[in-house]
């Protein structure tokens, strides 16, 4: 079995729409598959540029604990993602951007850590993506402020081979914590940061407009 290294985004349930409208905002301009209808639970309605298991039939999320999607996305360019590209990869446009592709995505409602809490978990689909998501400092730019944008509350990379997970958004803040670590000895260290997520009040900044 090959490394699968993904980014985990943690946000309250209610935001996840906010998320994946995000991810939408770096899918290629040309879109290639028809679009995307998903129904949440609660019944918030957004519409993606990605596939669901490759298919483009509406998803009901209602009555469902997970979601996957199969998406591509773009990043602003960095030596990592040139050196990918070079080597088979699609080429960069003309924002800078390179498109990276498949990225699977699986949102978990009721997040492993926390079951408050949703995770929304991108991870590669091949070895050599994995270590370019090790290496990419755009990507990891790219989920810190989709974290960050979408008011989450943690963001981790996770290698899946039992290494140790970096934070990289934690309570509002960017961080270079690893879990476990000197601070965080183990996750659940980890999650007892998190504010309670029943909480109304404005408890972390968020970078983007319109967010919710």
């Amino acid at each position: 079995m090959g490394l699968i290294y993904g980014y985990d985004i943690y946000v309250r349930p209610r935001k996840v729409a906010g998320v994946l409208v995000r991810l939408a905002e770096l899918a290629p301009p040309a879109r290639t598959v028809p679009p995307l209808e998903i129904t949440l639970p609660g019944s918030d309605r957004v519409v993606l540029p990605f596939t669901s298991n490759f298919a483009s039939d509406p998803v009901d999320c209602s009555a469902s604990s997970t979601l996957e999607l199969d998406m591509s996305l773009m990043f602003d360019a960095d030596e990592a993602l040139r050196e990918y590209a070079r080597t088979g990869g699609p080429g960069q446009d003309a924002a800078g951007r390179i498109p990276i592709g498949y990225v699977y995505a699986t949102i978990r409602f009721a997040s492993l850590l926390h079951p408050g809490y949703a995770s929304v978990e991108c991870w590669a689909a091949t070895s050599a993506m994995s270590r370019l998501f090790a290496r990419s400092a755009g990507i990891r730019k790219a989920f810190t402020d989709l974290t960050a944008d979408s008011g989450g509350v943690c963001c981790l990379f996770d290698t899946g081979d039992g290494a140790p997970e970096q934070v990289c958004w934690l309570n509002g803040e960017p961080t270079r914590e690893t879990v476990p670590g000197p601070r965080f000895p183990d996750q659940g260290a980890l999650v007892a940061t998190w504010p309670d997520p029943g909480e109304q009040t404005s408890a972390l900044p968020l970078r983007g407009p319109g967010t919710a």
